[in-house]
Order: C-alpha cells, then sequence, then structure tokens
C-alpha cells in the first residue's frame, strides 16, 4: 500500500481533520477505503504534547501513511517543539490550525482568531518548519467575523509564502467568532470557493487545497479542474464509501465491495479488542458505509444498539453486514 500514494499528487485528495471523529480507528478504516488520500488527526494541542506530555496523542498505526498531524497553538517556540515530537513520531506533515472557530479554541489563542494576527501565525510556521524537515502546511478560513474582502486573504497568504508555507489548505468560508456554534460555523457563512480559485490564480506556486461543503465525485473533479487538491470533512466521515468511489475515479481502482473492506478491517479490529479496545470505539465510525444503500438503517441499528455491550466482538459486524450482503 505504501507506493501507491505516491503516484497521485500528495494533497490531490484528503480527508479534513475533525474533532471526536478522525481518531486512529477512523484513519486506519478510511485507509482501507482509500490508498492514497491524505489522512489527518483531529487536532492536538501543543500544550498537551509539551506541557502536559500526552504523547499517547501521537498513537497511529504503519497503515495510516500518508498522515498529516494537525496542531493547535499560537506560541512558536511551543509548536516547534510540539511538531518535532510530531515528525519524531513518524508523522509526514505538520499542519496549524487556523481555522477551528470554537470557544475553547480562542480562549487557548490558537484556530480561526489567529487569521487576525498573520505575523504571528508566521512566526508559528517559520519556528515550525527550522524544528522539522517534513511539510510545514497551514489550514485556514478565507476570512473571519468582518474580514468581508479578498484582500485580507491575500495578504495572510503573502505573509505564510514568505514565512515557507508550500501548502495552504482553504476551507472556503469565514468563521464567526461570535455568535455562531462550531457546527453553525460549518454551515451557515456562505461557501466562496470562487475566492480561493483567486488565491490559486495569483498564486501558482502555492499548492491550494480547498474543503468545506464538498460532497460528490463530480464536485471533487470541478474543483480538481482549478486547485491542486481537494480537502473532504463531513462527507468523508458520514459516507465513508465515497473515498473508494474517488479512488476508482480518479485512479481507475477497483471498487471495493463493502463487505469485502469490513473483512480487510478483520485483523485490525481483533488485534484492538485483544488490546482492550472497546468495540464500540472503532464501530461508530463504520456507521456510515452503507449510507444509501438497502440494509443501511439495519446495519446502523445493530452495531448502535450492540457494540457499547460486554463482550461485544467480530461477530457482532458480521451480524450487522449480513442483511446488506443479501440485499446485495
Amino acid at each position: 500500500m505504501a507506493e501507491n500514494h505516491h503516484r497521485a499528487p500528495p494533497w490531490q485528495l484528503s480527508v479534513a481533520p475533525m474533532m471526536d471523529w478522525t481518531d486512529r480507528h477512523c484513519r486506519y478504516f478510511h485507509r482501507l477505503l482509500s490508498p492514497r488520500a491524505r489522512l489527518y488527526t483531529e487536532m492536538v494541542t501543543s500544550a498537551a504534547l509539551v506541557r502536559g506530555k500526552q504523547l499517547r496523542l501521537l498513537e497511529h498505526s504503519q497503515q495510516e501513511h500518508p498522515l498529516a498531524l494537525q496542531l493547535g497553538g499560537s506560541e512558536p517556540y511551543e509548536l516547534a517543539q510540539a511538531a518535532r515530537l510530531g515528525a519524531e513520531a513518524g508523522y509526514d506533515e505538520i499542519n496549524l490550525n487556523v481555522g477551528c472557530p470554537s470557544d475553547r479554541v480562542q480562549s487557548g489563542r490558537f484556530g480561526a482568531c489567529l487569521m487576525y494576527e498573520p505575523a504571528l501565525v508566521a512566526d508559528c510556521v517559520k519556528a515550525m518548519r527550522d524544528a522539522v524537515s517534513v511539510p510545514v502546511t497551514v489550514k485556514c478560513r478565507i476570512g473571519v467575523d468582518d474580514q468581508d474582502d479578498y484582500a485580507g486573504l491575500q495578504q495572510f497568504t503573502e505573509l505564510m509564502l514568505e514565512a515557507g508555507v508550500e501548502v495552504l489548505v482553504v476551507h472556503a468560508r469565514k468563521a464567526w467568532l461570535k455568535g455562531l456554534s462550531p457546527k453553525e460555523n460549518r454551515e451557515v457563512p456562505p461557501l466562496d470557493y470562487a475566492r480561493v480559485y483567486r488565491l490559486k490564480r495569483e498564486f501558482p506556486p502555492l499548492v491550494v487545497v480547498i474543503n468545506g461543503g464538498i460532497s460528490t465525485v463530480d464536485q471533487v473533479r470541478s474543483h480538481l479542474a482549478q486547485l491542486d487538491g481537494v480537502m473532504l470533512g463531513r462527507a468523508a466521515y458520514h459516507d465513508p464509501y465515497l473515498l473508494a468511489q474517488l479512488e476508482h475515479a480518479l485512479h481507475d481502482e477497483p471498487l471495493p465491495r463493502r463487505e469485502d473492506v469490513l473483512q480487510r478491517l478483520r485483523p485490525y479490529v481483533e488485534a484492538e479488542l485483544a488490546r482492550g479496545t472497546a468495540l464500540k470505539h472503532i464501530s461508530r465510525h463504520l456507521l456510515g458505509l452503507y449510507q444509501g444503500e438497502p440494509g443501511a438503517r439495519a446495519f446502523r441499528r445493530t452495531l448502535s444498539e450492540g457494540a457499547h455491550l460486554p463482550g461485544a466482538g467480530w461477530a457482532l459486524l458480521e451480524q450487522a453486514m449480513a442483511p446488506c450482503a443479501a440485499a446485495a
């Protein structure tokens, strides 16, 4: 599997860092569906790694590569130390979060509020780049609050380029730092893909990856005609088979049957159960696999109702997929 991903441009397709979702079990499952997609961790704060010494947050499987660690923070020296820990743990990229709008994140002075402080972000990036040899990338919004003009994004991008950023992932909505929940911030501010396209036209050497509201193969193709890459968020989580469909569409990979994907997950599930991991921590990421297919509701219900019970194991997955396999 490791050889596969080099044939595609490294940022052509990726799955966004999503808090409480893209943990190591989710990423292992997504990798089975997509040999090439670049996978991202949930955001890890630099303080948790450096001051909290929570190195368990870096745990991952070798099968997950190419894999990026997303960091949250705003202190250049601490971010550099955290980036070094990530690189030493084997991550292929360190990504700085300049897009998350939650109150908790703002109070820590990181995430989307940093779009107001591009010079500080540039300092953070420089410190991280000096600390590691893997790419340091930035994920941002098109703006925050009343930053309604393209000029703010343009100035931010110029500073990122000067700091040595070669890859910018842009969530094509602005973030409202007050008055909207993180969930509303993913849905309420309008998408402005044209602004991201313009950014690529004006900064051709920059690898520009677009994120936000993308949920079909056709949409991905249409963005790739203008940009270097597409990052999928909720669509990849709620309808993970989309990842396999994209491998098929973009690289002519044969489409695996959903049952076969689950069978390939079996050794991982059994090894994790043997380590003491409860099935529910893995199965919650599988619920959308049969999205839109006959038997999908029964599949979800069987897993949701049974995975938290004591002794739940592989047999529950066999039971859940049986009606779907019969309907296929």
